[in-house]
């Protein structure tokens, strides 16, 4: 019974702490953050909450304002307190003052301390560094003692303050202006610790904010913190006091931490001892004091007890006070007390005088560090106890503890990343920029810097990895929270091997910058200071160097695989929240497969939520870019004075799902840069291009630049402007028009945004200025104002801040000014990136942009250089949509083109369904008609266009550039098509017009012939005599003779298509002048084109020119254009053959196509056409053309002659006449002779006539036919896989012909095996069999008079779809005596027959064959669509792929070597194995030409004479070994082609494999 109510004490103790602790961290919505924690990646994501200015509305809400707030270093932070309902209802415009003098319930608000102490609780070991560094920034006191009163257990927070750096200058430093900065955990302090034994009538904490003049502690006048403590008392807060230096500011001379245990001493006296035990001295705040007093006197401590009490309160015991004074040993020096006369600002500085004192003399100074040991001792827990910590520690401590001389180590340790980088980097510059090639073979030089690069490479593969980089990569590859706090752990250690030599570098770099005139000086300090700077980047730089040599190895490499996880590795910091360094600073380079790799793992880890938008700042040297960011989104870029940030780094921030959608990304990727240089310090180190170099890609990343700029120094300003002018400018000439936010920092005026009206002003006057200078630089002076390169508005655009400190540091908190701006900043860039028309990127396209982005950096010539693959994707985008809706508007103008020639075909015929009896008539209104349907095709191609660019998603900003061309594209389609329908009607009514004639002359013939049988048959039967078969041929072919002879054939009339050939041809060069007439008639066309053209010239001087350089080998005028007419001919030969296998009727319209054709062809040659060359080139084709279209002409004439169809019907008529006589069954047969005669060959012409436009419906549906890229890019890789010397020579000699052949070997190769071919055909069988029977079904309910009528109504229904030959139906109308029911009958049964013959026919037909009967040509079409305008590269003949017609820039995805297009040297005679795409970069390479009258050029100007062409570098070395491989290989068959001698072919192109070859292949098409 005794234990009973023990043991009911106990456990309702232990439940009424449970409850305090869960019932708050409940009431805070963290209960399950205790085993959970908090992380850094959970605070840092963007959130609603970031951008949000709600007060908090519930007791849930107060931790994340708090965490919001003080991520953002907002002194505000700990103002906590929700927003009640009666509050903001609270009417006070009435008078009530009952209400007023209510007492305000505090109970349910929540004390600052309680918070502040379950976060910490609450959250990692990260998150508590976090928070104490950022509370530490605003001079709040930070937990030392952390208490769990669950277990009243405490904490040493060591770990928690390890990251908090202090700076200050004590008294000793004064004169030398020196100064002292360290970890504070490492510095050797007094501590004076302030606590409280039973109830005080004195704020502890009040007081001694007043003492330190700063509200470093919370206390019960701040907000809040009136509230009853729930779980922070307990806590020990700690916080110092730095001077400055300054003997009238400082308070203390001398650096000290500051004390403060909340809660009485009585019931912390755990506490109290480990404070005892640490503090220089203890400052016990009393109001009554037991004379025992044994918590005190029994402390077995040294420090100096100092007794405060006040002397004003009713329970102060001044007996009490001289016993407990007496057994502690004070003296009146150890006891404050205030007193009536004294107030409380003479109170603080009485106790200030005492804290002085005790600062000054004590020799009790100790590193919080060292207070780990005493609280092991009192049984405190040390927060990096745990042992992923101390495992980490001990692994960084192993690596850092060897450093002696910091460049020594990175010699020793870190050797890939020095100068063999630096030569690489410079090696890299020089492959593109070609600044040192002097008089050397081009390709030869660049194959040399690729040996040399090829031989570093070696040299750093030859390096053992080093001990320090085994035990980091091993430490990394450690489990993600030792991994975590090991990087944590080297930053810190390394800052601190760093931070002595480096802070005093950069003080003295800042004053000698100050002087731009001690510029020997300023260099060495600045070499110095990247001597001696070492952080954990430079082991990941070295990382990446290992990874990046061990490449170079083969696949199969033992070294080489073991690496392969390093990628993967960093991603996995990346994602973690560690920055990944982007630019090297040191070298000035991008360490470009590192990067890629790692980013592509990046990708792999966060699809598919892997949508980034990226935030930049770029701006001078020191002005706080880093800690803009770090204020702006929680994040910790290095700000000590010991770093500067050197190149670029990016960091990865989360978005959370409550924002997604309106950011449309999944993380945001904050870029910190390396500050620019001004002008005076750039001249030092060259840094001019490495500035424009970092500006221009970071620029080129972002979606938003952030320029941070000062308006006091207006002529740094400018210069800076300058650079970032330049970049934007660049952006805006490759597709990207970035958004931008200027910031002046240290404007604290409230009205800055008004008074700097002017200076906005003056700011927009100077953009624009150097905005007009940077387009002329760039040679793009379209750009006039700052405005036409990007989207800016003064009054939007600009965000004034205050300067960063509230007061002067060291004891300054960050100014509450600073905070509020950088958070309205935060916001509008948000917003901004949330309003982004464009889409976000991907990781992978990031990366690919990037990438793009450095190669074109590299050039000296940024816009002419820039090749990127997503424009190139966005461009293959939009062409693949262009080329589909071009397809469904030829597809549409085919069908409609074979029903209007099927209409006139059967015009006046019985088949014929149109009311107009005048052909001219009818041929108008298709006209009408097809301009009416082109019209709307072409504003609906408009509109789609106009559509897709409306769209957010597949990067169409970045074409923008190419809409007009694509719109004029969609104008010419209409034109060229219209032009097309027009001629195809015209030839169609005309040859119809020429047939009317003939049909009747035959109808006629065929009546009488009709009316002679059947007068035969009369005659017969009145003998009334049995007559055998015989007897009746017999009289049939008396009957026939006679007939014949009487019959009037009179010979059908041919054109003389010599005469109208000469006609066009006259009518064609008559814009041409008179010498073109005088050629002319120097030779008559009959003549022209009997023998193999050869161009010669008259006039020995160009006869002489000529022989000199056949002799040398030079590819002369005559000859480049003999080589423009060989090319010319065969395709015009191969079209005229084609028409002649149609076998119709000449028609003016195919001389005018093929005229238009050739003068196409010559339009679009980079040579200059003389008028001599044309005229014999169109002589020699059109006399060509005119022969063989005379021999088609008197073909058809002769196929149509009425003598020659009337005997071919002689053997019909006989049968016909013996089944009349004899009185037979004509049904069936007459069935069977309707169907063979007039309909099967109606359908069959109906297939030939569907087939083509099907054909290349397949066809397009294959990726290598969908744009004009992925089309060179199939026939190159085809190529390159039959690796067959005569196909190279044939493309390259006869590009147009041996592409034409090859889309027809395709076209062959699709439909010779699989069944679609047949599909098609039966398709359309089955078409014309529902046609037809549904024609006769109509047919049958149709009372029809006889047969005759019967089958005119079938025909009639057929003559929209079919064309009945009118020499069959009239054929078959005579002698005709079926029934019609039954001829009805049996028509069906036979067209069922039909379609099984046609099936097994088309079957058995070859492919070619039927290719060759097709009216639209799938090969021609296909050929017209993907050869587009026909321009080739003026120096290799690289054909160009610009999508659409009237493209504005021609260019061409992969160059060839010059020697490929026939130049060679002129004393050598040997190829040369130049390639245009290196020499429009190459400072002295010259050209000449007949565009440049012989005169010598400049490659890198040849825009000046080919302004139509683009010809960018390529993007990288391995870009063209495609066709150094060819080169290579056919080396000895290519010079015997071209009479030449064999190319000098480099060492590294003989090294190309096929498997190379087909790389670059894929890289120079964007090929994934």
């Amino acid at each position: 019974m005794l234990n009973y109510p023990i043991i009911v004490l106990i456990f309702i103790v232990f439940i009424s702490s449970e409850t305090h602790l869960e019932s708050l961290l409940e009431d805070l919505g963290l209960e399950d953050r205790l085993k959970e924690k908090l992380s850094l990646s959970t605070i840092l994501q963007i959130d609603k909450k970031t951008i949000t200015d709600e007060p908090p509305k519930c007791n849930a809400d107060l931790p994340w304002y708090f965490l919001k707030k003080l991520m953002m270093v907002n002194v505000t932070a700990r103002n906590v307190k929700r927003t009640s309902a009666c509050e903001s209802s609270c009417n006070n415009s009435l008078l009530n003052l009952a209400n007023l003098v209510k007492s305000t319930n505090s109970g349910d608000r929540l004390n600052p301390l309680d918070i502040i102490t379950a976060l910490f609780l609450c959250s990692d070991g990260f998150v508590r560094q976090e928070l104490s560094l950022k509370m530490s920034m605003c001079q709040f006191s930070v937990p030392l003692l952390l208490p769990n009163c669950d277990t009243k257990q405490c904490t040493l927070m060591l770990w928690a303050m390890r990251d908090i750096v202090k700076k200050y200058r004590p008294q000793s430093l004064t004169e030398s202006k020196g100064f002292i900065e360290e970890r504070i955990v490492l510095s050797e302090l007094p501590m004076i610790s302030f606590v409280r034994f039973g109830e005080c009538s004195l704020s502890k904490s009040e007081i001694l904010n007043k003492l330190l003049s700063n509200d470093t502690f919370v206390h019960h006048d701040m907000e809040g913190g009136d509230s009853p403590r729930r779980i922070s008392n307990g806590l020990v807060e700690i916080s110092w006091y730095l001077p400055c230096g300054n003997k009238n500011m400082d308070v203390f001379s001398e650096p000290v931490a500051v004390a403060n245990l909340r809660g009485d001493i009585a019931s912390f006296q755990t506490q109290f001892s480990f404070l005892c035990q640490t503090s220089a001295a203890v400052f016990v705040f009393f109001d009554t004091l037991d004379s025992e007093c044994e918590l005190l006197t029994n402390q077995q401590h040294k420090t100096q007890i100092f007794l405060v009490g006040n002397h004003q309160s009713n329970h102060f015991s001044i007996d009490a006070l001289q016993k407990v004074a007496a057994k502690l040993g004070l003296t009146n020096n150890n006891i404050l007390l205030k007193t009536k006369q004294m107030n409380d600002a003479d109170f603080v500085k009485t106790l200030g005088e005492t804290v002085s004192n005790v600062v000054e003399n004590s020799k009790m100074k100790m590193r919080i560090e060292q207070m780990a040991d005493i609280a092991h001792e009192l049984g405190i827990l040390v927060d990096e106890e745990s042992s992923e910590c101390q495992t980490a520690k001990k692994n960084a401590d192993a690596i850092t503890t060897e450093i002696q001389d910091i460049l020594q180590y990175k010699e020793a340790e870190l050797p890939l990343q020095g100068q063999i980088w630096k030569e690489l980097t410079r090696l890299e510059k020089e492959e593109f920029r070609l600044r040192n090639v002097g008089s050397k073979n081009i390709e030869d030089y660049k194959s040399d810097l690729l040996l040399e690069k090829t031989q570093l490479r070696k040299e750093q593969n030859s390096h053992d990895i080093s001990n320090a980089m085994t035990c980091f990569i091993n430490a990394i590859s450690s489990p993600e929270i030792e991994r975590c706090y090991f990087l944590k752990w080297m930053r810190m250690n390394l800052d601190n091997v760093s931070r002595e030599k480096l802070s005093d570098l950069r003080e003295r770099y800042k004053e000698k910058c100050k002087n731009p005139e001690n510029k020997e000086e300023i260099k060495d300090i600045d070499r110095q200071l990247s001597n001696s700077s070492l952080g954990i980047e430079h082991f990941f730089r070295e990382m990446g160097q290992i990874y990046e040599a061990s490449l170079s190895l083969p696949e199969t490499d033992p070294s080489r695989k073991q690496l392969q996880h390093l990628p993967k590795l960093c991603a996995q910091l990346l994602l973690d929240g560690l920055p990944l360094e982007l630019v090297d600073g040191e070298a000035s380079n991008i360490p470009l497969r590192w990067i890629s790799d790692v980013l592509s793992q990046l990708n792999d880890l966060m699809s598919p939520q892997n949508k980034i938008l990226v935030v930049t700042v770029l701006g001078v040297q020191s002005t706080g870019k880093s800690t803009l960011l770090n204020t702006m989104f929680g994040v910790q870029f290095a700000v000590s004075s010991g770093r500067c940030t050197r190149g670029a780094f990016m960091l990865l921030i989360r978005i959370n799902e409550d924002i997604k959608k309106e950011l449309n990304c999944d993380f945001m990727v904050i870029i910190d840069t390396e500050g620019l240089k001004s002008p005076e310090l750039a001249q030092l180190d060259n840094s001019h291009e490495h500035d424009n170099e970092l500006a221009t890609l970071v620029v080129g990343l972002s979606d938003v630049t952030i320029i941070n700029i000062a308006m006091e120094n207006s002529t740094e300003m400018k210069d800076i402007l300058q650079i970032v002018v330049h970049a934007f400018l660049r952006m805006t000439e490759v597709g990207k028009k970035p958004k931008c936010q200027f910031v002046h920092q240290n404007v604290s005026d409230i009205s800055a945004h008004e008074k700097n009206l002017r200076d906005r002003k003056l700011l927009m006057q100077q953009l624009n200025e150097m905005t007009q200078a940077a387009a002329k630089m760039e040679k793009k002076e379209e750009n006039k104002n700052f405005t036409d390169v990007m989207e800016y508005s003064p009054d939007t655009g600009n965000c004034y801040i205050p300067g960063l400190w509230n007061g002067n540091p060291p004891m300054a908190p960050v100014n509450a000014g600073y905070s509020e701006a950088v958070y309205e900043l935060k916001k509008n860039i948000i917003h901004v990136l949330g309003s982004c028309e464009s889409s976000a990127y991907d990781i992978l396209e990031f990366t690919e942009w990037m990438k793009s982005l450095w190669n074109a950096v590299k050039h000296e010539n940024f816009i002419f250089s820039f090749r990127n693959s997503l424009v190139a994707d966005a461009y293959m985008k939009l062409c693949s949509e262009f080329n589909k809706w071009e397809w469904e508007f030829r597809q549409h103008m085919y069908t409609w083109v074979t029903d209007a020639e099927t209409r006139i075909r059967n015009f006046g015929t019985v088949a014929g369904k149109s009311e107009i009896s005048d052909m001219s008539e009818c041929v108008k209104q298709l006209k009408s008609e097809a301009s009416t349907m082109l019209s709307e095709w072409e504003t609906k191609l408009i509109e789609n266009l106009a559509r897709y660019f409306k769209q957010t998603e597949g990067h169409v900003y970045l074409v923008e550039e190419y809409k007009e061309g694509f719109k004029s594209s969609a104008k010419s389609l209409r034109r060229q098509m219209e032009s097309s329908v027009f001629n195809q009607l015209t030839a169609a009514a005309d040859i119809r017009h020429g047939m009317t004639e003939l049909e009747r002359i035959k109808e006629n013939h065929t009546k009488e012939l009709e009316g002679r049988v059947r007068a035969l048959i009369a005659e017969c039967r009145e003998k009334k005599v049995k007559m055998a078969d015989k007897e009746l041929d017999i009289e049939f072919d008396k009957m026939w003779k006679k007939t014949a002879n009487e019959l009037s054939f009179s010979k059908q009339k041919t054109t003389n298509v010599n005469t109208c050939v000469s006609h066009y041809l006259r009518d064609n060069l008559s814009r041409k002048g008179s010498h073109a007439w005088e050629l002319l008639n120097n030779k008559e066309l009959k003549d022209c084109g009997l023998v193999q053209f050869k161009y010669t010239v008259d006039g020995l001087g160009k006869q002489f020119k000529h022989k000199v350089c056949q002799f040398f080998n030079i590819e002369d005028h005559i000859m480049c254009l003999q080589n423009i007419a060989d090319c010319i001919i065969a395709i015009c030969t191969q079209s005229v053959t084609e028409r002649m296998e149609i076998k119709n009727n000449y028609h003016d319209t195919y001389i005018q196509e093929l005229l238009h054709y050739i003068d196409d062809k010559l339009n679009n040659q980079n040579v200059q056409i003389d008028i001599e060359f044309e005229v014999s080139l169109k002589q020699h084709i059109c006399g060509f053309a005119a022969r063989q279209f005379q021999k088609m002409h008197e073909d058809y004439i002769q196929a149509n002659d009425p003598s020659r169809c009337l005997n071919q019907n002689k053997e019909k008529f006989r049968t016909d006449f013996k089944d009349v006589f004899h009185d037979r069954d004509q049904c069936q047969k007459k069935a069977e002779e309707f169907t063979l005669c007039c309909l099967k060959p109606a359908v069959e012409d109906f297939v030939s006539r569907s087939l083509g436009p099907d054909i290349i419906g397949e066809m397009l549906t294959n990726e290598q036919f969908s744009t004009r890229m992925s089309f060179q890019y199939s026939v190159l890789l085809d190529l390159l896989r039959k690796d067959d010397f005569e196909n190279y020579w044939s493309y390259i000699s006869f590009y147009e012909m041996y592409v034409k052949n090859w889309i027809l070997d395709q076209i062959v190769e699709r439909f010779s095996e699989e069944s679609t071919m047949f599909e098609f055909e039966d398709r359309h069988v089955q078409s014309s069999i529902r046609i037809i029977n549904a024609a006769v079904n109509k047919a049958k309910t149709e009372k029809s008079a006889n047969l005759e009528s019967f089958v005119k109504n079938v025909c009639q229904e057929l003559g929209d779809k079919l064309v009945i030959s009118q020499d069959a139906l009239g054929a078959f109308m005579i002698l005709n005596n079926a029934d019609q029911e039954q001829f009805a009958h049996w028509l069906t049964e036979c067209v069922k027959d039909m379609a099984q013959d046609l099936q097994e026919e088309f079957n058995e037909t070859d492919i070619l064959m039927k290719l060759i009967d097709l009216r639209v040509k799938p090969q021609n079409e296909l050929f017209t669509k993907l050869i587009g305008c026909g321009n080739q590269c003026p120096f290799c003949a690289s054909p160009c792929e610009a999508g659409g017609q009237e493209h504005s820039e021609h260019f061409a995805s992969l160059h060839r070597p010059t020697a490929l297009g026939q130049y060679r040297f002129v004393l050598s005679k040997k190829l040369s194995t130049d390639i245009c795409s290196s020499l429009v970069i190459t400072p002295d390479s010259t050209f000449r030409c007949g565009a440049t009258n012989g005169e010598f050029h400049h490659h890198k100007d040849y825009k000046a004479i080919f302004p139509d062409w683009k010809i960018p570098p390529d993007g990288s070395l391995q870009a063209s070994d495609y066709w150094k491989y060819v080169l290579a290989k056919f080396n000895n068959k290519f010079a015997e082609a071209f009479n030449a001698e064999c190319a000098d072919i480099p060492e590294m192109w003989e090294m190309i494999t096929p498997q190379q070859a087909e790389e670059s292949l894929k890289e120079s098409f964007n090929i994934k």
